[in-house]
């Protein structure tokens, strides 16, 4: 079974697809051409799933790490008795691309250099290609400029210039380098009709990784503007959810990676390389503090072309689509592959899609209102979207769902749902003259404070002291800071106050970090700490003007990015380590989110 830690691995991405490296040189997951198409490389989920590994032949020598300035462009220098080594990885962006244009054109290629620094390296080089998770063991043969892996639909090009010995498990070879020297790789995949690629020589390789680093440079240069707490992390932050943008479309996946599992050994596993509706407000609020609206934009843009023939037709709203908008999302396991420490299923696809949730009204006019300022000449069908979705909350908001943690359970009336039915019918009051719905305006009203006083009256449990989970409910739930951080409620409300205690008090681990809920799930097994609610917690804080202690919520969740500036979903309370999908949207996002809402919060006070 794979045993790597999720916190040992680097992400690379190209805005089209995405591969994790590990520490000690291994690419344990890269799918082609796509984020969500079967892996090429998933020894991330099985050790006999595929990988393809460059590194100094002697097993002491010593790797420190970086992503090059602005970038997802990794550099690792190898250290031993004998010289120095220096690898860059990285996901081609093409020949010409502007920072500005990431990933639209040109097929992905995984690039890698390794350079002689100095001394005297023996450099050795594995590839196990195991399409489709695994299933296939291609035929292996050399070709001039590289070696060809033929089976199934696809073909696969390694292009290398040097000799390398194939057998059962792949090719492998040991190549000595002096200083100055380079040894490099490039990998690609093509479908198995066509004519293969052409193999790529050293030049184009190392012109390549150079391209694709001022690539992303440009675009960091021209987008981050952040000068607030955690700054460098922002930015990371930042050139992180740009590597998890679909390009082509504008979609914005949830994570890299499937079946990484909440909790060791568990079923909760789950593949997240999809995207949400119920994220957008985050993302948007996110986009715009730590990339630029353009990227908001667009993610909006494809949210509006994936959503808004179901609600034009009044039928419910899919809740997830596939990054190019796809519908179907049927999920699917793979019995072959042990997971992640023994963490099974591996799955395809996410059940949830065919959920109700009614929360994806609210987060969908919370996105546009913040996009306001960029939407004033918004096209009629877009309009038309928004008010559906205002009128469906409007008329589903006492509907029982799923909730925003999709447990698959019966369904109940979350308080974070109806919250954001709230939230959908507030957006739309204030948006109204933009969306030429001022008509609507009197009915709105009335549904939104039937909908307050139904949260303030039931959501609300006296015996325990807190609003919680669901109506009737005593479960606490960490999604009842978005209370405040939807402005539902005022800072200074004592009914907040006290459920803020509450959750501190109670859905706070030994770590600091903060559970998402205290209700059992049906699911087997414990999960971890979830970053995005330690986020809420730091960000609820600095909102009721509790800086110092807000200060410390946020600088204890973003230590648990690895030195790399990653985050996963969930942290393990008992070890610390990182779980689940890995990098996670939802922390980053968090963080940048609660970074700002400090820095505010600060200036609030200085005022």
């Amino acid at each position: 079974m794979s045993q790597t830690p999720i916190a040992e691995y680097a992400f690379l991405s190209n805005s089209r697809t995405s591969a994790l490296v590990s520490r000690d040189g291994r690419v344990d997951w890269l799918c082609l051409p796509r984020f969500d198409s079967t892996p090429a490389h998933a020894r991330l989920l099985d050790e006999d799933a595929g990988y393809l590994a460059l590194r100094p032949a002697d097993p002491r020598a010593r790797a420190e790490r970086r992503y090059l300035p602005q970038s997802l462009v990794l550099e690792t220098t190898w250290t031993s008795a004998a010289g120095e080594l220096r690898v860059r990885d990285a996901l081609s962006l093409g020949e010409n691309e502007r920072g500005h244009d990431l990933g639209l054109n040109a097929p992905s290629i995984l690039l890698r250099d390794a350079e002689c620094v100095s001394g005297e390296v023996e450099v050795l080089v594995e590839w196990c290609p195991r399409p489709e998770f695994g299933l296939i063991h291609p035929r292996l043969g050399p070709v001039a400029g590289g070696f060809l892996a033929l089976g199934g639909a696809t073909q696969l090009l390694l292009s290398i210039e040097a000799p390398l010995s194939t057998g059962v498990v792949g090719a492998s070879g040991t190549i000595a380098l002096a200083a100055g020297d380079h040894l490099t790789l490039a990998l690609e995949q093509s479908d198995a009709w066509d004519t293969p690629p052409a193999p790529l020589g050293q030049r184009q390789v190392i012109r390549r990784i150079e391209n694709t680093q001022a690539a992303w440079e440009s675009w960091s240069n021209l987008h981050q503007r952040y000068e607030g707490p955690l700054r460098e992390l922002v930015h990371r932050s930042g050139v992180i959810l740009q590597g998890l943008t679909y390009a082509r479309s504008g979609a914005i996946l949830a994570a890299g990676t499937t079946s990484l599992p909440e909790g060791i050994g568990t079923a909760r596993t789950w593949d997240y390389r999809y995207t949400w509706v119920r994220d957008a407000s985050l993302t948007m609020r996110g986009l715009f503090i730590a990339a630029c609206p353009e990227e908001a934009s667009k993610f909006f843009a494809f949210l509006a072309r994936a959503t808004s023939t179901q609600l034009q037709r009044g039928l419910p709203m899919q809740i997830m689509f596939g990054i190019g908008g796809e519908r179907d999302l049927t999920e699917r396991s793979h019995p072959q592959l042990r997971g992640w420490r023994d963490s099974a299923p591996v799955r395809t696809g996410n059940g949830a899609w065919a959920q109700r949730q009614q929360d994806i009204y609210g987060a969908l006019l919370d996105a546009a209102y913040t996009l306001r300022n960029q939407l004033p000449d918004l096209a009629e069908p877009s309009r038309e979207l928004l008010i559906a979705a205002v009128e469906a909350a409007a008329e589903g908001w006492q509907t029982p769902d799923f909730g925003i943690w999709e447990i698959r359970g019966p369904q109940r009336r979350y308080l974070h749902s109806t919250l954001m039915c709230w939230v959908a019918l507030d957006r739309g009051i204030a948006l109204a003259d933009m969306l030429g719905a001022t008509d609507r305006l009197e009915r709105w009203a009335r549904v939104r404070d039937e909908i307050r006083h139904a949260i303030v009256a039931e959501g609300w449990n006296a015996a325990e002291g807190a609003y919680t989970q669901s109506f009737g409910s005593r479960e606490l739930d960490g999604s009842a800071l978005l209370l405040v951080l939807t402005g539902f409620l005022p800072p200074d409300d004592p009914k907040f106050a006290a459920t803020l205690e509450r959750i501190m008090g109670e859905l706070v681990d030994e770590r600091g970090l903060v559970r998402r809920y205290t209700a059992d799930d049906g699911l087997a097994g414990e999960e971890g700490s979830f970053l995005l609610c330690t986020f809420w917690l730091a960000e609820a804080l600095a909102t009721v003007g509790r800086t110092e202690e807000a200060q410390g919520v946020l600088i204890r969740g973003a230590g648990y990015a690895n030195d790399l500036g990653l985050l996963a979903e969930q942290v393990d309370s008992e070890t610390g380590e990182l779980l689940g999908n890995f990098p996670q949207a939802f922390s980053h996002l968090g963080l940048v989110i609660a970074a700002e809402a400090l820095s505010d919060a600060r200036a609030r006070q200085l005022k």
